[in-house]
């Protein structure tokens, strides 16, 4: 489809990365208008219907890696990762070069028992320095109801903390991780957008969902964009997209972006396999400049 133009408004102003630095998140902030929301909402769920007897007999985690590394083989999924207004505030956090290294759907279904526990993305990502960026765009609302991410302002400043793995069954995450450590729930702050906002987090901002109780989906995606100089420690190297600037390090095998639909879901579970094979390694203690 044809993308929106950028404004002047969807960059950063200093303020608003003073925020970022200080909280390690920010919200609300302008993604997709509202066609571009009915559009890839509609895009959405053909996706799932296409796979829906494979998602219903999946625990949460399982379903949720299905949904995820779609930008990489779907032309539609790509337009929301390499969206310019979405870019542009990228851009005033991590720099002009940016990577669209790993993506996913985190969708909750009304009575989902599907939650995702407080943990740091730092912890299991094992990236070099810190110039990384989660977007979380939002197709529908994403209200404290529907299950919304909540964060832990400053948390980001701790780097990381103990985890532990729990392998829950309604746990999205893979393995369960946790903080392993009390969080102050008091302090968490509802990440609540409407249909075409979005926000950012930090790597190392503690963060996490509760299920969706109401009657209404909470359907978005989360890119994880990495400056070009960012590197991956993993037995092989890891793939990502140029969605904007270029690349002089070479630290990533760059994918073509994807001008169609791939229809061969096999495609797709390749690349998950080599998303997961590095990230899902053992933590371990990231450079100095990561502290």
């Amino acid at each position: 489809m044809s993308i929106a133009s950028p404004s002047s408004s969807s960059r950063l102003s200093e303020t608003q990365r003073q925020q970022f630095e200080r909280d390690g998140f920010l919200f609300p902030l302008p993604a997709l208008d509202e066609r571009e929301v009915a559009y890839f909402l509609k895009k959405y769920y053909d996706h799932t219907t296409r796979n829906r007897e494979a998602l219903a007999s999946l625990p949460a985690k399982d379903r949720f890696q299905i949904l995820s590394e779609t930008h990489f083989v779907m032309k539609w999924a790509f337009e929301i990762a390499r969206h310019p207004r979405v870019l542009d505030a990228v851009e005033g956090l991590i720099g002009p070069n940016i990577l669209a290294w790993s993506s996913a759907w985190f969708s909750k279904m009304p009575g989902d028992k599907a939650f995702v526990s407080w943990h740091q993305d730092g912890t299991y990502w094992n990236l070099s320095v810190p110039r990384v960026v989660t977007a979380w765009v939002a197709l529908t609302p994403a209200t404290p109801a529907k299950g919304c991410m909540r964060v832990v302002p400053g948390t980001h400043k701790h780097s990381m903390m103990p985890q532990r793995e729990t392998y829950a069954a309604d746990n999205v995450l893979s393995r369960g991780q946790e903080i392993a450590v009390a969080v102050d729930e008091a302090q968490a702050v509802d990440l609540t957008l409407g249909p075409g906002e979005m926000s950012l987090h930090h790597i190392w901002t503690v963060h996490g969902s509760k299920p969706n109780a109401s009657t209404i989906p909470r359907i978005g995606m989360a890119i994880r964009y990495v400056s070009t100089e960012v590197r991956q420690e993993s037995p092989f190297k890891p793939v990502a997209v140029l969605v904007r600037g270029r690349d002089d390090f070479g630290h990533f095998d760059l994918l073509p972006a994807p001008t169609e639909d791939h229809p061969d879901p096999r495609a797709q579970q390749e690349i998950i396999a080599r998303i997961r094979g590095g990230v899902m390694l053992d933590a371990k203690c990231l450079s100095e400049e990561a502290k």
